[in-house]
């Protein structure tokens, strides 16, 4: 078993203002995705300034936020929002759902391009490289928040995670750290890899969508559901199966629609 890494979620305290390590993760995501826009920008238009750049990743990042806090309330705890609204403001205590903060993302992508002459799959076959940086940043700030941990297990790398978040304090997967290596450092390496040929459009948003959905169903299998959920049918199927099943068949469509459409039709990918 290995030891639980006991880190303190406030990264830095200044009187009253608390900077909580989750929220920095955000500041890493989108940070990472800028850099990585910059280097690949000429490829996607050369006629593109740093500026549009930069609109373009504020607007994808109030997407992943507003997209995301608004899909955990929807998805997840609709009841004790409702009860509770001022909740949905309370960010630094996690609350973030991928699924919504994609949708967030696909509209931002889709008003942006209206606005700059880019069809909606030109841009979002841009950003899917970019996603997993923040993915990934995002799944080490739930391990340091001790949140979304896994079922219990007697695997060699299993950890005991700290009593204010398991008190039962049984030795479970570290579900989190799957999902880095899965939802961040290895859809990063597809996609780039995949990327970095001419593909048609459409081709590099179906990888996205076809093996995140496969990562995070994969996942959930050893991932407890959220508490105020459960399991959802026959006692395994969560919510997050639920809603990367449709990423896995859209990826699927998408893929084959991007290799089955007329040659005039395809466009190089970034």
């Amino acid at each position: 078993m290995l030891p639980y890494p006991q880190i303190d979620p406030v990264a830095l305290a200044i009187g009253p203002l608390k900077i909580h390590w989750y929220g920095l993760m955000y500041l890493v995501g989108i940070g990472g995705a800028w850099l990585l826009a910059s280097r690949r920008m000429n490829r996607f238009d050369p006629t593109w300034t740093k500026e549009k750049l930069s609109d373009l990743i504020f607007w994808l990042a109030m997407g992943v936020i507003v997209g995301g806090r608004l899909g955990y309330v929807l998805f997840y705890d609709l009841s004790a929002y409702i009860a509770n609204p001022l909740l949905i403001f309370e960010v630094w205590k996690g609350g973030m759902a991928f699924h919504g903060g994609f949708i967030g993302v696909m509209l931002a992508a889709w008003w942006f391009g209206k606005r700059n002459g880019k069809s909606f799959f030109e841009l979002m076959d841009f950003i899917a490289p970019m996603v997993p940086i923040g993915l990934g940043a995002g799944r080490i700030g739930n391990f340091i928040n001790a949140e979304l941990w896994g079922k219990p297990t007697d695997v060699p790398w299993a950890m005991v995670f700290p009593p204010f978040s398991d008190p039962a304090q049984l030795a479970r997967h570290p579900s989190q750290l799957y999902q880095f290596a899965l939802e961040g450092v290895a859809l990063f390496l597809i996609l780039w890899l995949f990327s970095r040929k001419p593909r048609p459009t459409m081709a590099v948003s179906g990888m996205f969508a076809l093996f995140y959905g496969i990562f995070r169903f994969v996942v959930e299998f050893v991932r407890v559901p959220d508490a105020q959920l459960g399991y959802l049918a026959w006692g395994w199927v969560t919510m997050g199966q639920i809603l990367s099943l449709p990423m896995i068949i859209g990826g699927l469509l998408l893929i084959w629609l991007a290799y089955h459409r007329a040659p005039s039709a395809k466009n190089a990918a970034v």
